[in-house]
């Protein structure tokens, strides 16, 4: 479906850092970076925004519960529980929660060491 909406910005999103390995010890050649996971709770009418890109920052995403609505490329598509997507260097995207309930996603990605 067509998406025309201008992404608002970030409102109704908790994050929630579960975990982080720093991968420079663990595979040679990825000093300075983290395996991150966190948990991501949109709430309904929540934005996770602005529009904002993965370069340099390559995860993945699992909803748990709720549905996200992923905004890319002019496409709007949701994702309900059991379901994920990729963010590699080409994703562009916003989040938001159109539902009625709270929309939970684990998102796991590698990061720059802070």
């Amino acid at each position: 479906m067509a998406d025309e909406q201008v992404p608002p910005e970030s409102r109704g999103v908790t994050v929630e850092v579960l975990g982080t390995i720093d991968l420079g010890p663990e595979i040679e050649g990825l000093q300075g970076l983290q395996l991150r996971t966190r948990r991501v709770t949109i709430e309904p009418g929540g934005v996770f925004g602005p529009v904002h890109d993965h370069q340099g920052r390559p995860g993945t995403v699992y909803v748990l519960r709720g549905t996200i609505t992923d905004h890319r490329d002019g496409v709007a598509t949701d994702y309900g529980p059991g379901a994920g997507w990729p963010e590699d260097r080409n994703t562009v995207h916003w989040l938001e929660n159109r539902g009625a309930e709270p929309a939970v996603e684990v998102s796991v990605d590698v990061v720059r060491s802070s």
